[in-house]
C-alpha cells in the first residue's frame, strides 16, 4: 500500500487515503472493487467509507456505489477547515498566553528556512537593519533590503567580500579575504529595529545543516548589533592606523553616524 503522504499530513488516515486515491482512478464503485483497488482489508472498508462520507470526502452516488468529491472541491474544504483552524488556534493561543521578559534564542537551520526568515525581518523593519553578509546571501537578499532602504528605513551594511555600494551607509570588511578561512564559514548577521537578531555561520558545504540563532532576547539582540556596529570601526581603524590612509568625506560621515548610533 503506498504511503500517500500529502493526504495523510491533511488528516488523512492510511485507509482513507488509500480509498480516496483509488476512488480519483476508479469510480463509481463498490466496497469489494474499492477492496481490491485500494488494498484495504474488505473487513475494514466499509468503516473507512463511512467515516468518509461523513467528513464529506466520499458520497454513495448509487445504493452501494461509492465516489470521491472531485480533486478541486477536497482542496477547498480542506483549505477551508485548515484556515479555520488556524483561526480558532490563534485566538485559543491569545488566551492562554502570559506576558514574559524571558525570550528564548531559538535555532534554526535550512537554508532556504533562514533566508525567508530573514525576508520575513527585512520586510517587518520599520527603523533600522545593520546586517554583515557574504555575497551570496547578499544577493539573495538584495532586492528586499533595497525596498526596505525606499520605505527610509536605515540600512547599516557590512559586505563581507567585493559588492557594488548600493547603500549610503556601507563598507566592505577589510579582511574579507581572509575571513572565510579564519572564521570556518560565512557569517550571517542581521539586526532589525534593535528587537530582533539572527546570527550564525553557514559551514561551506553544509549550509543545511548549519546552525543559525535567532531571538528577540535584548541583550543577545543588543551584543549582536554592538559587534557589528564595531566592525564599522575596524574597517575606519584598519585604514587609518594599519594603512596609513585618511578617511575619506564618506567615510568621516559613516564614522560620525555610527558612533552616534548607540
Amino acid at each position: 500500500m503506498k504511503n500517500f503522504l500529502s493526504l495523510k499530513n491533511l488528516g488523512f488516515t492510511q485507509y482513507e487515503a488509500a480509498c480516496y486515491m483509488a476512488l480519483i482512478n476508479e469510480h463509481p464503485v463498490n466496497g469489494s472493487k474499492l477492496s481490491k483497488i485500494s488494498g484495504v482489508a474488505r473487513s475494514r472498508v466499509y468503516d473507512v467509507l463511512r467515516n468518509m462520507m461523513e467528513k464529506g470526502y466520499v458520497i454513495e452516488a448509487n445504493k452501494g456505489l461509492y465516489a470521491p468529491l472531485p480533486p478541486d472541491e477536497l482542496i477547498k474544504r480542506v483549505t477551508a477547515r485548515f484556515n479555520t483552524n488556524i483561526k480558532a488556534l490563534k485566538k485559543e493561543v491569545a488566551k492562554a498566553s502570559q506576558k514574559t521578559d524571558l525570550e528564548y534564542i531559538w535555532t534554526l537551520t535550512g537554508y532556504d528556512f533562514v533566508m525567508e526568515k530573514a525576508m520575513e525581518m527585512i520586510k517587518n523593519a520599520k527603523t533600522e537593519i545593520y546586517v554583515r553578509l557574504f555575497p551570496k546571501a547578499g544577493k539573495y537578499l538584495e532586492k528586499y533590503l533595497k525596498n526596505a532602504d525606499h520605505r527610509r528605513v536605515n540600512i547599516r551594511y557590512i559586505a563581507m567580500g567585493e559588492l557594488p555600494m548600493q547603500f549610503d551607509i556601507q563598507v566592505i570588511h577589510p579582511e574579507q579575504e581572509t575571513l572565510l578561512k579564519t572564521i570556518g564559514g560565512r557569517s550571517f548577521d542581521i539586526i532589525c529595529d534593535r528587537q530582533e537578531a539572527l546570527v550564525g555561520i553557514f559551514e561551506p558545504g553544509n549550509e543545511d545543516l548549519s546552525p543559525i540563532n535567532f531571538s528577540r532576547n535584548k541583550w543577545f539582540v543588543t551584543a549582536s548589533r554592538d559587534s557589528l556596529r564595531h566592525d564599522f570601526y575596524h574597517c575606519f581603524l584598519k585604514k587609518t592606523y594599519d594603512n596609513n590612509e585618511k578617511l575619506t568625506e564618506h567615510e568621516k560621515k559613516i564614522y560620525k553616524i555610527i558612533k552616534e548610533d548607540n
